[in-house]
């Protein structure tokens, strides 16, 4: 089971759903970083269970306890360990689903794998174990805050209520001001009636995760099997329930000429920039300068409240029907983990770059 990413800034986590506790090493982080632990437990904060009516009722602190790799508040460039306690599991709610396969969930695959699961929350495949995720790509955006580089997300899009400006004329430091974390308050307004009209119902609703790095230099990245927007790629389809990616114009220019979408490049004040950034900041697989900008798509959560046609381990018909807590739409906590994931990426293409050139 692969449960670690990176090449230099690596982590690896672990833990169950319904386990004692989750956590994860960090290794590769530069000595000397002055951590904000503030920084680090609001963004596991925005992540938690039970913070809004569009989120499930589970109560998790899930405050972060560092067991080694800091010292007077510095990191020491040794392993980063670090523990997040489970407080509030109901395994009593799975038992109706111990030998059955529930739709769309990993039931099934991992059953087929391994030939034992962990029924209880989905086990290693519930989205409970991307908290750890979040405390590495906190601190991961506190080694970019180095180099100046900055990474933002946000809701763009619930359903079909889409956020219509570009990401350039919203005031994104309005993204935590409302529940679904959209900047436009509303269309946060229209999404949040959404959600709730949908929760009534026992169903669940997708939407779409914006997210943009600021600050970037040129040059970080791999040119081949390694390109920067490929890894960002490969993290976000990583994410639970992550189903597209789309970097720049994305999708949508696939449709115009060339002449169209090429991002010709200027002088402006010595310094080499593009008209456009059709590229979303990413060219030939390497940093251009200009600011990253890409889209995840994120399905509809899987664990339904209404009545759904299965198979259990004996291969014979089943009905079957969610129960317990869960979330009727996964954006607004997944804000925080797209954002944790680009760091992480981010944070290890810039020490990679750090070995490329004399």
């Amino acid at each position: 089971m692969a449960n670690t990413m990176g090449s230099i800034f690596k982590i690896t986590t672990f833990g169950e759903s319904h386990g004692e506790a989750i956590g994860g090493v960090i290794d590769g982080c530069p000595a000397g970083i002055e951590l904000d632990f503030d920084a680090i437990q609001s963004q596991l904060n925005r992540r938690r269970p039970g913070q809004s009516q569009i989120t499930t009722q589970r109560k998790e602190s899930d405050e972060v306890r560092f067991l080694s790799g800091i010292f007077e508040g510095k990191t020491t460039g040794t392993p980063i360990g670090f523990v997040i306690d489970n407080e509030d599991q109901r395994s009593k709610d799975y038992s109706h689903i111990k030998d059955r396969f529930r739709p769309s969930h990993a039931d099934f695959t991992y059953q087929e794998k391994y030939g034992v699961r962990d029924y209880r929350g989905g086990g290693r495949s519930s989205a409970r174990v991307t908290a750890p995720i979040v405390v590495a790509g906190a601190i991961a955006a506190q080694v970019l805050k180095s180099a100046d580089v900055s990474v933002t997300a946000w809701v763009n899009r619930v359903q079909h209520i889409q956020v219509e400006q570009k990401h350039e004329d919203l005031d994104l430091s309005l993204i935590d001001s409302n529940d679904i974390r959209c900047p436009d308050g509303a269309k946060a307004e229209e999404m949040i009636a959404l959600i709730k009209e949908i929760k009534k119902s026992g169903d669940t609703v997708g939407g779409e995760v914006s997210c943009v790095a600021k600050g970037m230099p040129a040059g970080w990245g791999e040119p081949v099997f390694d390109k920067l927007h490929a890894n960002l790629a490969r993290a976000m389809i990583n994410i639970n329930a992550a189903k597209s990616f789309e970097i720049g114009s994305g999708l949508a220019g696939t449709f115009d000429k060339g002449s169209e979408q090429n991002d010709a490049f200027v002088q402006e004040n010595g310094e080499t920039s593009t008209l456009s950034n059709n590229s979303g900041g990413i060219q030939g697989g390497i940093s251009n300068g200009q600011d990253i900008y890409f889209k995840v798509g994120f399905k509809p959560v899987a664990t339904i409240l209404l009545d759904q046609e299965s198979i259990n381990e004996a291969g014979e018909s089943v009905l079957i029907k969610g129960k317990g807590r869960h979330d009727p739409c996964v954006l607004p906590r997944a804000v925080p983990i797209v954002e944790s994931m680009c760091a992480l990426v981010l944070a290890d293409a810039m020490l990679l770059n750090r070995s490329a050139k004399i």
